[in-house]
This record gives C-alpha cells, structure tokens and sequence, in this order.
C-alpha cells in the first residue's frame, strides 16, 4: 500500500444492507423525491414469480409503476433507448433497477436519457453525460457486477456487435438496497460465475496500476469475502450467511472497481460477450486464472498477497512462488463451483482467436490499467492457452 499518489475517490451512493431492506424501497423512493417509479427488472425475477418483493412496497405506499422486463443477459443499446421512450410517456421521475447487471445498466442508462435526451450510443465514452439523470435507486438480486455502485453501464452496440461503456459520475446510482434475501434463489451455476465476476473486479482493481490505498482496502475485503463464502453460497443456495458475506464482497468489488479500474480480463471478456453472447461473469470467470499467470511479474509482490488473501500458505516460499499460488488458488476455487476450465468448453472457435484479441485492445482503459502491459501477440497467446488449458509462462 502506498500514500505517495494522488487520487480522487467519489462515492455518492447511500447504501442499505440487509436481509429484508427491500421493504424500505417506498421511502427510498420519497427519499428522493421520487412519485412515479420505472421498475426495470430481469426477466427471470418475473417468470420465477419473485418479482412480489419488489413490488409489494411501492403497491402498500401507492406509488405507481411502469414494469419494463425486456432486459437481454448481454443487453443492447436499444433497450435503453426504448425504454427510455416509455419511461417519458409514463411520466416516470425515478428509475428502480433491480436484478444482476444488465438491468441496473439498462435502468442507470435511462435514468441519464430521460434528462439528457438523445439515444444510448451518444453517451458511449467517458465523460460524455452533462447533466444529472432522474434518481435512481438499485437492487441488485446476484452478488456479482457491482453496478449498484458504479459509474458505468455497458452494452452491446448492435451495429458493431462490440462492448462499450458510458461512464461518467451522472451514473451513480443515488442509492442501492442491498437485501441478501433476494439472491437465495439464485441458481448454483450463476451464483459461480457472478461469484467470479465480483472477485475479478477487486482482483484487477487491487493489480491496476489506479490502485490506491482505499481502492486497495476494498480490493482485498471484498477478496477475503468471496473466497470464503462462494464454496457455501455454491453448494447450498439457502445459506443466508453466506449470500450475505457474496453481497457484501460484490458491493466492495464494485467499490474497487469503481475508484482504480479493472485489467486485461475485462478487456478479453468484452468479445467474448459481444461476438458470441458468453454471460459476462463467466467469461470472466474462465479467462481470470491465465491473465494472471500472464501479469505474475508485474507486480510480483501484490500477487502474493492475492496468493495469502485466498488462503494459500505462502510461509518459507520465494515471491514468486508464492505469486504463482495465487493462479493455482483461482483454478481451484473456479473448480469448486463448476467453472469451464478452456474456452473451449464455452465453444469459442479457436479461429476468431485473433480477431477476439485485436478487439480487446481497443479497450483502451483496462488495458492501461493493467499491471503489465500486453501486445497483440501476448493477448493471442493467452487465448490460445485459455482454450487448451495449458500454461506456457
């Protein structure tokens, strides 16, 4: 940890944490002055009939709803945008998101469209969004993306089929209900791979070279967390303890994130995501152990904190022995809770290795964030050996 730099921390976010705090959403709502709320929800809260938790405050505090559940796991520019245009002609003045990611994404981004006008792909950048959006309040039901507390949406732009991101601090949420009640019916298989996704944001946020001491102290909580419940929230979905401790760790994985960036996973998983639709966590999740063997030297000594933060034994070991327990760690955990070991398993054809790798370089940020810097060959070669599962490094 190091106090010689200077950085910029913002957080604006008013966080509720706790098993039955969805019953606060009305008053969250008034909190913010909200009368009129658009509720965007993943679909599958609706078709599993778990959508009444949601809905049951606003309907006892009469406040009225529009319900928008047209949300893709790998969601497009569109569903903003039309969204957006029934928000308006609802006469919405807040925007609730609730579900994983994607429907917070969708929910920030009509939240800002609403006031700034114009469509989704005009705010595709940094510091694009001039003015403030309506309130927006999000629940997340996974313990997964951190969006609940950061500044950016992704999606894909359906005329390139390529990720990006708006970011910008417009985007962040004004508050975030945190109720673990709601991922206990979260399938084994999506608790593994959101699971990984939020321990690769405070992974790569603890390695960017962004990282600062608060970034860092997230980083490493948020680490400590999902290493030691994901096995249980895996293995038994009702374990309320656990599914407390993976939403607490996602919420400091998107803290992280959200001060000091992520690396080169994010940037290999975005065209992952958007040539061949694989769910951004579990792209995430299978690439996550081969970017780190790449990145080993580049900060030798942070990798062997990662090693000892995941529970590996690092007494008596050189450093870079014990950096290199930190990729045998992540093999193991992703194995525990059933985490494809190759990108050939996800049936990526190892002919669009190439292509995959010169998109992921256009993802300037996490590039640059990224404790040792990549060429084209590097990225190409760790597809490759993320295909077969063999380590050349």
């Amino acid at each position: 940890m190091t106090f010689s730099q200077t950085f910029t921390v913002t957080q604006p976010t008013r966080i509720q944490f706790g098993s039955g705090s969805i019953a606060n959403l009305a008053k969250t709502v008034k909190d913010f002055n909200g009368s009129n709320v658009f509720l965007v929800v993943d679909p599958g809260l609706v078709k599993a009939g778990l959508i009444n938790p949601i809905t049951s405050p606003l309907k006892k505090a009469k406040i009225p709803f529009t319900l928008y559940d047209k949300i893709d796991p790998e969601p497009g520019l569109k569903l903003a945008d039309k969204g957006t245009k029934i928000a308006i002609k609802a006469g919405c003045d807040c925007v609730v998101g609730v579900g994983g990611g994607s429907a917070m994404d969708v929910a920030k981004a009509i939240a800002i469209l609403i006031t700034n006008g114009g469509k989704a792909i005009d705010y595709l950048g940094l510091g694009l969004i001039k003015k403030p959006g309506v309130p927006k309040i999000m629940v997340p039901t996974s313990a997964g993306t951190g969006a609940e507390v950061t500044f950016t949406a992704v999606f894909i732009n359906e005329k390139t089929g390529s990720k990006g991101g708006m970011n910008g601090d417009p985007l962040y949420p004004d508050a975030a209900i945190l109720d673990p009640a709601l991922t206990l019916s979260l399938p084994p298989h999506v608790t593994a791979f959101t699971g990984i996704d939020a321990l690769t944001h405070a992974l790569e946020a603890y390695t960017s070279t962004q990282a600062h001491a608060i970034s860092e102290m997230y980083s490493l909580e948020a680490i400590r967390l999902i290493a030691d419940n994901l096995p249980a929230a895996y293995a038994n979905g009702s374990n309320l303890e656990a599914r407390s401790g993976m939403l607490m760790g996602s919420l400091l994985g998107g803290k992280a994130l959200a001060t000091a960036g992520v690396g080169l996973v994010h940037a290999m998983a975005y065209p992952m995501g958007g040539m061949f639709g694989i769910p951004h966590g579990l792209a995430n999740a299978v690439l996550l152990p081969y970017v780190v063997e790449y990145n080993l030297i580049g900060d030798m000594i942070k990798f062997a904190v990662l090693a000892e933060t995941l529970g590996q034994n690092i007494d008596d070991l050189t450093l870079r022995e014990s950096a290199s327990l930190c990729v045998d760690a992540l093999f193991n955990l992703n194995d525990d809770v059933g985490i494809p070991s190759t990108l050939k398993e996800l049936d990526i054809p190892f002919d669009s290795i190439p292509e995959m790798a010169e998109i992921a370089l256009t993802v300037t940020r996490p590039v640059e964030n990224n404790p040792r810097q990549p060429s084209l060959a590097d990225v190409i070669s760790i597809y490759e050996t993320a295909y077969g599962g063999d380590m050349p490094y």
